[in-house]
């Protein structure tokens, strides 16, 4: 397969999880903002934290009301992971690859721009009055993903896709994480509060993970929320699930048996992983959930840069966007 399609494949991916990851912390914020509306800027500014870019949003903007926080994730064009440029991004790079996706994908996808487009010209005021914007957003993430499994041949222009959107959710759920020990909960006087549950059941509402979460623990606790997003084996936004799938799909690209590694990007997620898959709740809260979400972070960049490296890097046009 050509880098340049291997690479468009796994961006348009990538950006489409990385507009509905940003559409399903809106909706759920929006949600909670009901609730508590006394604290605007308490409840907005963390949406900003977990993209990593708050000093760009502060150069932007005075302060982290929801309109603000809104239109910067939403429609700001100066940002480069707004929703509206994250899916004007994947449209741009599925249609540089069309003869290599399904025609369902492209369609499907081009209707979503023009979406997007339209609530764009209709301004952030409009998504904040009873809009069902960002619940269209988010659905339209899964309905791609569906559509990219079941329309496209599982050869490697669909493990190129799976790598890139489980990279991309990977990342979102260890920020969302973070935020929420390190930037969520104001005070230690909260902890085991009504409030923190609240947070806790937004923490798993944003992961779409409320429901399985139940299911298998019922009380929220820190600790089985740890395990349930961080280390489970069968939940789709869990840590460990994404560098599972990401790590299978490496391995199926090169042919490379698992357990082995034939180039950088194979050894970094499978040590990655195992380091995941030897790791209990108790030990990652015992050393800070700040610091292995920092160092998960920072070994899922050296990831992307490996995979770059060792499958796109003969190619003369520059990625678009940031990981």
């Amino acid at each position: 397969m050509l880098s340049r399609s291997a690479e468009s494949i796994y961006w348009m991916s990538r950006y489409v999880e990385r507009a509905e990851n940003i559409a399903r912390f809106i909706n759920v914020n929006m949600g909670m903002f009901l609730e508590n509306q006394a604290d605007s800027a308490g409840q907005w500014e963390p949406l900003v934290q977990v993209t990593g870019d708050y000093e760009h949003f502060s150069q932007r903007y005075e302060a982290s009301t929801m309109e603000h926080v809104v239109e910067f994730l939403t429609f700001d064009r100066a940002y480069p992971n707004s929703i509206i440029n994250c899916v004007e991004l994947a449209r741009e790079n599925a249609r540089t690859i069309r003869e290599s996706i399904s025609s369902e994908m492209w369609e499907y996808l081009n209707r979503l721009y023009l979406k997007v487009m339209d609530q764009a010209r209709e301004g952030t005021a409009s998504v904040l009055t009873g809009s069902t914007f960002f619940t269209e957003v988010r659905l339209a993430g899964n309905l791609f993903t569906g559509i990219t499994d079941n329309t496209l041949s599982h050869n490697e222009a669909w493990h190129f896709s799976r790598l890139g959107r489980m990279i991309e959710r990977a990342d979102k759920s260890s920020r969302m994480l973070d935020v929420k020990y390190f930037i969520l909960l104001p005070s230690v006087d909260d902890v085991g509060s009504p409030y923190d549950e609240l947070q806790w059941s937004a923490l798993l509402h944003s992961a779409s993970a409320y429901e399985m979460y139940r299911k298998k623990y019922g009380r929220i606790t820190p600790h089985n929320v740890v395990n349930f997003l961080v280390l489970d084996h069968d939940f789709p936004r869990a840590m460990l699930y994404c560098v599972t799938k990401a790590e299978e799909s490496l391995h199926d690209i090169t042919g490379t048996p698992l357990g082995s590694y034939a180039n950088e990007p194979e050894q970094r997620l499978g040590q990655l992983r195992s380091e995941l898959a030897f790791s209990s709740a108790e030990t990652i809260m015992h050393g800070g959930m700040h610091e292995f979400i920092d160092d998960f972070q920072g070994k899922m960049n050296r990831v992307d840069e490996a995979v770059y490296h060792a499958f796109f890097g003969l190619r003369a046009i520059p990625r678009s966007g940031g990981a």
